[in-house]
């Protein structure tokens, strides 16, 4: 194992590690993303289903170091779908709007080098 790797792993197995970013699973990506972050200043990220408005918001705070004002969540149903003729379902998800308090920012960029 190269330095790199062990690294990574105590990471991984640091329970503050896991204790923040278990609750965030992505950044969502998308026009009304887009235009809600622009119109209201707010970010848009797809959560654990479990997790919590308090996690959410403690967990965004330490992650890009910011301050966070508000967090709303919405439970999106998974759609019914055919699938090769046949019917599926889609998985449910959680979004998370997330509101900073004034004169702070998420640089997704930056905080992916860090």
């Amino acid at each position: 194992m190269d330095k790199v790797e062990m690294n990574l792993k105590a990471a991984l197995n640091d329970s503050s590690f896991n204790k923040y970013y278990k609750h965030i699973i992505s950044p969502r990506v998308s026009e009304k993303a887009s235009r809600i972050g622009e119109k209201f200043d707010q970010f848009v990220f797809n959560v654990s289903k479990k997790s919590t408005k308090p996690q959410i918001k403690s967990a965004i705070e330490h992650c890009f170091n910011v301050k966070v004002k508000a967090v709303n969540t919405v439970n999106v149903k998974g759609k019914t779908k055919f699938f090769a003729q046949r019917m599926g379902k889609r998985n449910d998800q959680k979004k998370a709007y997330v509101t900073l308090e004034p004169g702070y920012d998420i640089d997704f960029l930056q905080a992916h080098k860090q």
